[in-house]
């Protein structure tokens, strides 16, 4: 599965939203993966999951657990988690960062992928990542449906990405133009509980 076929299932299922979005990392952008659309149909989330899986082990050969962030990684986590054949866990906020709970844990030394839903700056990958190893994981890759930065963020473990695509994100105090003319939507997550 390529980047376009990775984006026809986002556009199949009214999932790749054009206009002025506030994405969860805060920044601003004129494109919005509106991923639970995609992922609320089984069959869509499977092809995506079992194609992300089948690249993990192409890239770093077989692991023994996925790790995701909480909220919107679980799934894509549970179901990559699936067709790799390992157990599928994910971190919780608890005091501000990042921790596995729910008697989750990892045995110091495994092989670990953390799986994501999409990527734009890498903020909750490297806190979920930082929370593996602080666990005693070995991370050694992270992995997502879409990385929304064209390959140039960094986790600080390699990145497989089903799918790559650069789409501007701006500054609330530095937006163009013609992306400060359109009305604001905000149907990111980070900020639902302040």
């Amino acid at each position: 599965m390529n980047t376009e076929d990775v984006l026809n299932e986002f556009r199949d299922a009214g999932a790749l939203r054009e206009g002025h979005f506030v994405l969860s990392s805060g920044l601003h952008s004129p494109v919005f993966l509106q991923k639970n659309l995609v992922f609320m149909d089984g069959a869509r989330c499977e092809r995506l999951c079992k194609a992300l899986a089948e690249k993990i082990v192409a890239t770093v050969g077989p692991v023994d657990a996925a790790i995701s962030p909480a909220v919107g990684g679980i799934i894509p986590g549970y179901e990559t988690a699936k067709h790799l054949k390992v157990r599928s866990m994910y971190v919780e906020r608890e005091g501000g960062e990042f921790k596995l709970r729910r008697g989750f844990s990892v045995e110091p030394g495994e092989k670990v992928v953390m799986v994501e839903d999409i990527v734009t700056t890498g903020l909750s990958s490297r806190e979920c990542i930082a929370a593996i190893q602080k666990a005693g994981g070995e991370v050694v890759a992270a992995a997502c449906i879409v990385d929304r930065s064209g390959g140039k963020v960094d986790v600080g473990v390699p990145l497989i990405a089903l799918a790559s695509m650069e789409v501007p994100a701006y500054p609330a105090d530095a937006l163009p133009p013609e992306l400060a003319a359109l009305p604001v939507e905000d149907p990111g997550s980070r900020r639902l509980s302040k």
